[in-house]
């Protein structure tokens, strides 16, 4: 893993706990650099989840086929965010979700054991991990708020506005699925606001 690469999930981490220089060491060991192609997948549906992935340049995608063929996506994540099949891969049990590379990725990933260990070894590790469950479960929460009490058009306009970012990373269908509505739906509240 290069220097460059080190600091960045070292950088992340001193957000969140503060860490001596041997304890960032320990930490950063942890990692293993992965490149990825676009269409790549991570995790796929009835294979456990081994790893989680912190995205240091690229897009991932997370979802679910339903019965109709429909996909539904569960998770965007850009440079900084984590992803995973996290039901998998926090109880190492079958995956039922797909995590697939929307663009070329260099990644960070850490094994469920290596994980397990840093846990083990230190306070502010385990600390480290908490703070990310809690901050993910906090953000599902509002996902599911927003999408059964505002309307399509207040949805889109809500991601619009927190993640400016990503609109112009992930194909149109992607956003829509992960909005809850249909591509032409999500095209006609687009050409209604490029007329506005």
């Amino acid at each position: 893993m290069t220097t460059h690469t080190s600091s960045s999930i070292g950088r992340y981490a001193s957000k969140f706990v503060d860490l001596t220089a041997e304890e960032l060491t320990t930490f950063t060991a942890a990692f293993k650099e992965m490149k990825v192609k676009k269409r790549q997948f991570l995790v796929q549906p009835n294979f456990v989840a081994k790893h989680r992935y912190f995205i240091l340049k690229g897009a991932l995608r997370a979802y679910v086929v339903g019965e109709e063929g429909q996909d539904h996506t569960i998770q965007l994540a850009i440079e900084d965010w984590w992803i995973s099949d996290y039901n998998s891969y926090m109880f190492q049990q079958p995956a039922s979700m797909f995590v697939m590379a929307v663009e070329d990725s260099l990644l960070l990933q850490i094994s469920f054991e290596d994980e397990q260990q840093l846990k083990a070894a230190s306070y502010k590790f385990e600390t480290f991990f908490r703070i990310l469950a809690e901050r993910s479960v906090a953000f599902m929460q509002r996902r599911v708020i927003t999408n059964l009490t505002q309307t399509a058009e207040q949805r889109y306009d809500v991601f619009v506005e927190k993640y400016p970012a990503m609109v112009n990373r992930f194909p149109q269908y992607v956003i829509a699925s992960y909005l809850g509505m249909t591509t032409e739906f999500l095209s006609r509240i687009r050409n209604h606001k490029l007329k506005g």
